[in-house]
């Protein structure tokens, strides 16, 4: 059963060093891709508004405060030094073993479904950046392969390189329960429920967790100008990447990317208890009016302007105009989601670029060789 503290409410509880231990907040071992390192743990607890005062002295914000005040320092600052981007330092045959900090239920009671955040403890070994993924191993057999593991499954990752603990040592992950029900009953069916979904969102704080990666580059966010602007879209769990993104955009002091550019965030869902991380995006547009934008689609509590149910392409047609002019001024655009979102979404930008006189065809042959065309669907 997922934890039920609000994500609005989750702690940060950062150890001081004062309980015998040699590490500190101070002193930070280098990281490297190649010889994994590691280096203070910091640990989130969403269990408990509670402090462990044992042995150690602590700081404590919550991410409503961490995304409201000024900006959080964040280390090691030595993940900024890599120029190759980390790909692959586990793979399935010997994946690491992590360890699981929390399991939170971040959707309303009238969400369709269950959504978890995840975060995971991997003491800094399995370094990863914004837009990329992790493989996760679930426990047992896999039953189409007797005597083998199950396969990999990939999740987005939901947090910048430092996590949510600021340190580098965690990596958050954003899943839906997949659940099966029978079309003539009604009644779920656990035989067909999904593996690793219910594995993540069913574990407790400490559970050891299979994981492999990181792997992508076709979502890492570009950094070389820091006045570009960003164009997010996504559906339901498909945010987790951007979630990264206007973390280390708005929330985090990262002293090689100040951000001055504009980021744009399309989110389709179900209805308001579906929404996603709704309370962090709402606070970056308090505080940041100027670079960030936040439009959502609620398909069962919307209409759009033909009267049917409000998909997120609708709400990409709305503002189509605007969308066209900063692609031609050089935005990128990313879509995360499930597969079906994309034909819905091509045959807006398709219709659009044909009332605009253009060959939508001929735009999106540009658009990937200047590399603003980015998705990730599954």
């Amino acid at each position: 059963m997922a934890l039920s503290t609000p994500l609005s409410q989750m702690s940060v509880a950062l150890p001081i060093g004062i309980d015998g231990s040699s590490r500190s907040m101070i002193k930070v071992q280098s990281v490297s891709f190649t010889e994994k390192s590691c280096g203070p743990l910091l640990r989130l607890d969403t269990v408990s508004r509670k402090l462990s005062l044992k042995k150690r002295s602590t700081v404590c914000m919550s991410l409503q405060q961490q995304a409201s005040r000024s900006k959080v320092s964040v280390t090691p600052l030595e993940l900024e030094d890599p120029k190759e981007t980390p790909l692959n330092l586990y793979r399935p045959k010997e994946p690491y073993t992590a360890k699981i900090v929390s399991v939170e239920r971040i959707v309303g009671p009238q969400a369709p479904g269950e959504t978890c955040h995840i975060v995971i403890d991997h003491d800094g070994k399995v370094p990863y950046w914004e837009g990329q993924s992790y493989g996760v191993i679930p426990p047992g057999e896999n039953p189409k392969k007797p005597g083998a593991p199950h396969n990999v499954r990939l999740y987005s990752i939901a947090s910048t390189r430092y996590g949510d603990s600021f340190d580098g040592k965690t990596a958050s992950l954003c899943v839906r329960r997949a659940q099966y029900y029978d079309p003539e009953t009604g009644k779920e069916d656990p035989s067909k429920a999904g593996v690793c979904s219910n594995f993540l969102c069913n574990a407790k704080p400490g559970d050891k967790v299979q994981i492999t990666g990181p792997s992508g580059k076709v979502m890492l966010l570009p950094e070389e100008d820091p006045k570009a602007t960003h164009i997010m879209i996504a559906t339901g769990t498909g945010v987790a990447p951007f979630r990264g993104y206007l973390r280390r955009m708005f929330m985090e002091d990262v002293p090689t990317f100040k951000f001055d550019g504009l980021a744009w965030l399309f989110l389709g869902v179900a209805n308001s208890d579906s929404l996603l991380y709704d309370e962090e995006f709402s606070s970056y547009l308090k505080d940041y009016p100027e670079n960030f934008r936040y439009d959502k689609a609620l398909s069962r509590e919307e209409k759009n302007k033909k009267g049917g149910k409000m998909y997120v392409q609708d709400k990409i047609e709305e503002y189509s105009d605007e969308i066209f002019k900063l692609l031609d001024n050089g935005a990128h655009i990313y879509f995360c989601g499930l597969k079906g979102m994309m034909p819905g979404i091509q045959d807006t930008l398709k219709r659009v670029a044909e009332e605009r006189g253009e060959s939508w065809e001929q735009k999106l042959t540009q658009l990937r060789k200047n590399k603003q065309w980015h998705v990730e669907v599954y």
